[in-house]
């Protein structure tokens, strides 16, 4: 945890941020980000899931890449500006749906086949990294997967690090827990776990 920033970043962070940059992590352009989805959608075991979860969607670069997947994407973000752009981007692919959510004060009433966190929950506070985890958990159907990825390095303005995040789920995965760790990947900067609810 980072004691000089312990609190969840607020949605108005990330509207600076797309305020002063349309796509501040270049998502759109970026060697690193495109390798990243290709690892992201390889790790997926199924063809397709009927019911799928994006939280943090952003501009919906990864969004469109795993719709064709889905029967149903519910894809979500805290910052109108990203989600915009996100809009724009899917607006031909009609499983897509795209709204504005805030988890965990927020959350969906539907449950899902897949839930992907991918570059968000390290934005949390532990206390909300421990609420959205019971969401997500209590989100999956039996045998939905849960998959994570997350830059792993230490942020100074992060309230946690990816590996804060992925060790947290990880724990959930002992003899008793309600989830499997199906598989995991540690790349230079990033990580990736493949979770399933038992």
């Amino acid at each position: 945890m980072n004691e000089n920033q312990p609190d969840t970043l607020p949605p108005e962070y990330f509207d600076h941020v797309y305020q002063a940059n349309r796509d501040p992590w270049n998502f759109e352009t970026s060697p690193y980000e495109r390798e990243k989805y290709a690892t992201t959608l390889a790790a997926l075991p199924r063809p397709r899931y009927a019911e799928v979860f994006e939280i943090g969607c952003s501009l919906g670069v990864l969004t469109a890449q795993l719709a064709p997947r889905c029967g149903h994407l519910l894809a979500v973000d805290v910052s109108e500006a990203a989600l915009a752009q996100a809009r724009a981007r899917c607006a031909n692919l009609p499983q897509v749906e795209i709204r504005q959510l805030r988890v965990p004060e927020e959350f969906p009433r539907q449950s899902f086949d897949l839930i992907m966190l991918s570059e968000v929950g390290y934005y949390w506070s532990p206390a909300d990294l421990a609420r959205a985890a019971d969401l997500l958990i209590a989100g999956l159907n039996p045998g939905g997967q849960l998959l994570l990825v997350h830059w792993t390095p230490p942020v100074h303005d992060y309230p946690l690090t990816g590996d804060d995040v992925h060790e947290f789920f990880l724990a959930r995965t002992n003899e008793n827990g309600p989830l499997r760790h199906l598989t995991g990947q540690r790349h230079e900067t990033y990580r990736l776990d493949l979770l399933q609810k038992r």
